[in-house]
């Protein structure tokens, strides 16, 4: 393909790798090669990133200030709006804040919140009560039948407390032929392990945080917990959700386990049997906290381009537009302006929005494209959960999803991320969009953290959408993950060269330019929900 583009345009024009042949592929001519403007790119991240947008936490000024910059770039680039006609799509919400003087007490022991633990509610009630709550050790908190495992198994878990074990057993083992070995599935992450407990009716879950496992400090964990949170809203004050959130430190954990007489990394090892039967520690939990909460609304900034011959079917690129706003501290405001994570994502959806709509001036698109970015996903990926319930536009029009969460904002690799294995025929298009830049495919290095399960796309997969995702959190600078991540270093820097992001953005609109023209419908090609909810919606 790269030969035959040659063929057609000049050697500098070698910016967006659409071929003047291969129709069937659906690739497009044109005339004129819009070409990537780093000038754009710089200006979107440092407006997003500053100050003044106060870290562009949801439901607050900075939000205000983001989806207007956000809906006003769209509409000069020339796109309309996706929701109704309109570039907003309301997310209703709650603002949860837990008061973080809370105490946890167990027998003699007590602990401070923020220090030893964290503890918050998507439950909408002005105090969570917690008194005298046995407490169980649950082992990993998992049943998967489609792996013989389930850790509830003849054990009564309502109205009580559980330990849960961070990841899954195969990273524990670095065993392949248990779960998927070194790579994390779903049934290792805290979202999953709390909604189980909660099918299972405990009444609080704390997961015991370990770094490796984990794949973040206690750090991450204290600022992602803490602060006003937010939840999408039910009729029924959402009682339906765990009524506690909650992760422990380990030195809190084994001070638990020894007043408990109990040796808590024997029973961590004891764990990773298939057999291992759930523990009663004989200890019972105490904890109040008062919540402040309100209802209000947030917003998504959804637009797009219309396709000629199938506008119904939309081809999705997103990333999303907030982050942790400020926090107020002893020593003052705190502002987290994630500049990589993600103002450079969602700056990279306005310039790859500003390209295609050029393109599609020269030679329309037959599929429509959708660009959205996302409120909340920092707490728990609430505005893509809205958006995948079909809101905007019905999961089963859209045709992939292109999830920007963190860009390479150093210079260019010889390498494109794949997160996740033999999922989806999304890869196919991955690889070969990859080749014709020069570049190789490298899987996750880290299949441990379970990036795949992390970002907005998650939302979509789980209604059946294929997704790729595309995210650079620390692969070029080893020292994003200590320093930055969810910190409020992470700021805008005028000496990033931004190769990495003039890549990407390339080979997300080869891709995206395929599919809006070849007809595809990628397809799931491991047995998954994912896979069955696709096929329920093909039928």
């Amino acid at each position: 393909m790269l030969s035959t583009f040659i063929k057609c345009v000049s050697a500098s024009m070698l910016i967006l790798l659409i071929s003047c042949s291969d129709a069937n592929n659906g690739h497009i001519q044109l005339k004129d090669t819009p070409t990537v403007s780093l000038e754009n790119i710089k200006q979107h991240i440092e407006t997003l990133a500053s100050d003044d947008f106060a870290g562009r936490g949801p439901l607050t000024l900075g939000e205000v200030k983001t989806i207007n910059y956000l809906q006003q770039q769209y509409k000069a680039i020339g796109l309309t709006g996706a929701y109704q006609g309109e570039f907003l799509h309301p997310v209703k919400m709650a603002m949860v804040t837990a008061d973080q003087t809370m105490q946890l007490n167990i027998g003699d022991l007590q602990f401070k919140a923020g220090t030893d633990f964290t503890a918050r509610t998507e439950q909408l009630h002005p105090l969570i009560d917690l008194r005298k709550s046995e407490i169980v050790f649950v082992g990993y908190g998992i049943n998967a039948p489609e792996y013989n495992w389930n850790d509830y198994e003849n054990v009564d878990v309502s109205g009580k407390t559980v330990i849960i074990l961070v990841n899954d057993p195969g990273f524990a083992t670095q065993n392949d032929s248990l779960f998927t070995g070194n790579a994390m599935t779903y049934y290792g992450r805290w979202t999953y392990k709390y909604e189980e407990a909660a099918r299972q009716g405990a009444k609080a879950v704390f997961i015991v945080h370990e770094t490796a496992p984990a794949a973040y400090p206690w750090g991450v964990v204290e600022s992602s917990n803490t602060g006003t949170k937010y939840t999408l809203m039910d009729n029924n004050l959402n009682n339906s959700k765990l009524p506690i959130m909650g992760w422990l430190t380990l030195n809190a954990t084994e001070q638990i386990f020894n007043l408990a007489k109990m040796n808590y990394h024997d029973l961590k090892k004891a764990a990773l049997n298939d057999d291992f039967k759930a523990t009663a520690l004989n200890l019972n939990a105490n904890l109040a906290f008062k919540n402040e909460v309100s209802h209000a609304k947030s917003h998504n900034v959804v637009a797009q381009i219309t396709g000629s011959e199938a506008p119904d079917e939309f081809v999705v690129i997103s990333a999303h537009w907030d982050h942790f706003g400020t926090k107020q501290t002893p020593t003052g405001p705190k502002i987290y302006n994630g500049a990589v994570d993600n103002a450079s994502g969602t700056a990279a959806t306005l310039e790859i929005a500003r390209i295609m709509n050029k393109i599609h001036q020269q030679t329309p698109f037959k599929r429509s494209i959708l660009f959205a970015n996302f409120t909340a996903e920092e707490t728990g990926l609430i505005g893509s959960e809205e958006f995948a319930s079909g809101t905007v536009v019905p999961t089963k029009q859209m045709v992939g999803l292109l999830n920007i969460d963190g860009m390479n904002v150093l210079a260019g690799t010889d390498y494109i991320l794949q997160y996740g294995k033999n999922l989806s025929t999304m890869e196919n298009y991955l690889e070969k969009a990859a080749k014709a830049q020069g570049r190789v495919v490298k899987m996750d290095p880290r299949p441990q953290n379970g990036l795949f399960f992390r970002s907005d796309h998650f939302s979509l997969s789980k209604q059946g959408v294929p997704s790729l995702l595309f995210m650079s959190l620390g692969d070029t600078d080893p020292d994003y993950i200590t320093h930055k991540y969810h910190k409020e270093t992470d700021d805008y820097s005028p000496l990033w060269p931004l190769g990495g992001v003039k890549q990407d953005i390339e080979l997300i609109i080869d891709i995206a330019t395929q599919l809006a023209n070849n007809g595809d419908w990628p397809k799931w090609t491991s047995e998954s929900d994912f896979k069955t909810k696709r096929d329920q919606d093909m039928q």
